[in-house]
């Protein structure tokens, strides 16, 4: 019998979400799946865009790039849609696993996504448990399973 390999959690993941409850739950699901990387949080696309490319508030600080990327699609100014396509249009941010995590299950936003470049689509769930669930999933394959990039910045 073959054991998991122990999760990298070093690597981080941002969060973009404009509800701050769904930030929040996502937290607490993967604190309770015992996935601890480090988990940043942005508002909207626009924010998410300002931080990935070291923009406005992010300027002086110029944060580090995530390994992992959760991404709703349905956000005020700019909507995850199109922070996607900007994000895989990138020569410099492309290499980012994006994984949607949204209310959406409108095939069009399925395929659009995916042709955009998105790594993964996920409709977020309707109890906390099954989102401990993906929390889990998400955790062992992208931060044990997969071989990820090294972050450049």
């Amino acid at each position: 019998m073959t054991s998991m390999p122990r999760l990298d959690s070093s690597i981080s993941v941002l969060l973009a979400d404009d509800d701050p409850d769904d930030c929040r739950l996502t937290m607490e699901a993967f604190r309770a799946a015992r996935i601890d990387n480090p988990m940043q949080f942005v508002e909207d696309g626009e924010v998410l865009l300002d931080y990935l490319k070291g923009r406005d508030r992010y300027a002086a600080t110029a944060p580090p790039l995530p390994g992992l990327i959760l991404l709703d699609l349905n956000m005020p100014r700019v909507d995850g849609r199109e922070a996607l396509a900007q994000i895989k249009s990138d020569p410099t941010l492309k290499h980012i696993p994006v994984v949607v995590l949204t209310t959406s299950s409108a095939e069009v936003d399925v395929a659009r996504a995916y042709q955009a470049g998105c790594n993964s689509f996920i409709q977020k769930p309707g109890s906390f448990g099954a989102l401990v669930e993906i929390a889990s999933t998400l955790g062992r394959y992208w931060f044990s399973v997969v071989d990820l990039p090294e972050q450049p910045r």
